[in-house]
């Protein structure tokens, strides 16, 4: 029997700058730390469970996320999200609230991430904008890193592409889409000359691959790698990074989907 059988899924988005990623840890400000401590006073106790559907890094932002929250007692959503948005931090938004079937898995009923990589190139970025932007060198060939995205599309092996866990054994990922892009009206606050996103849309990945693989256009856009080696990369069996990673600050968690049949979305 399920000790606590209501159920609601919240989206929220936050600016990662202040925190150390999503998830709780000992001495440091993490989001669902800070989420926990404002759940904690309005509802008046401890007996609720947080869970999320992504476990960002620290300085990763997000648009549209996801958490589930578990309870005993049923929740007023719209009085509930009002007063957790007047109590949480300016850096953090919960955009929805609605209840969902027990059947619901947050971990294993998302379908499809997207992730966005924000950079500049051209002359250096204002100082402000640099809490949300990555800098890719004063004149990268954008067209040249355009063709090393599209090889990223497809299932490959990214062991070289990632930071191995102790667990890791699996380096299989499926990406559906991996396109460099000029930013308009992605983020409203960015100014959109000289301003691009490297997208990419998957159903999982590895820890640190996406920013990875940015970090290995911006080599191969500034001449420290050719599309040849960034090609043989993903068919090596090699365990070494093929390329540092960049900023997590460039990093956006822009969507989670799930699969629909999962949800009462009527």
């Amino acid at each position: 029997m399920q000790t606590r059988p209501y159920t609601y899924l919240f989206r929220i988005q936050y600016l990662g700058l202040r925190y150390h990623g999503w998830q709780v840890q000992k001495g440091v400000k993490t989001i669902q730390g800070t989420l926990h401590r404002r759940f904690r006073y309005l509802l008046g106790h401890e007996d609720f469970t947080l869970l999320g559907a992504s476990r960002t890094d620290s300085g990763v932002s997000c648009l549209n996320g996801a958490f589930e929250l578990f309870l005993k007692h049923p929740l007023d959503t719209a009085s509930f999200l009002f007063h957790a948005n007047e109590n949480l931090p300016p850096d953090i938004r919960l955009l929805s609230c609605q209840p969902v079937p027990a059947s619901f898995n947050i971990i294993q009923d998302v379908c499809r991430k997207q992730y966005g990589y924000f950079f500049s190139v051209g002359e250096k970025p204002h100082p402000f904008l640099t809490g949300t932007l990555a800098y890719a060198g004063k004149n990268p060939n954008l067209p040249l890193m355009e063709q090393g995205a599209s090889l990223f599309q497809g299932q490959h092996d990214f062991r070289r592409f990632c930071s191995p866990g102790k667990n890791t054994e699996n380096f299989i990922r499926q990406i559906d889409y991996a396109a460099i892009h000029p930013v308009k009206e992605d983020l409203p606050w960015l100014p959109t000359e000289n301003t691009w996103v490297f997208r990419v849309k998957g159903a999982g990945f590895l820890m640190h691959q996406v920013r990875r693989m940015a970090a290995s256009l911006f080599m191969l856009g500034n001449g420290e790698l050719s599309l040849d080696r960034l090609e043989k990369a993903l068919q090596s069996t090699e365990k070494s990074p093929l390329c540092p990673k960049p900023p997590a600050v460039g990093l956006v968690l822009e969507e989670v989907t799930f699969r629909t049949e999962s949800l009462d979305i009527s």
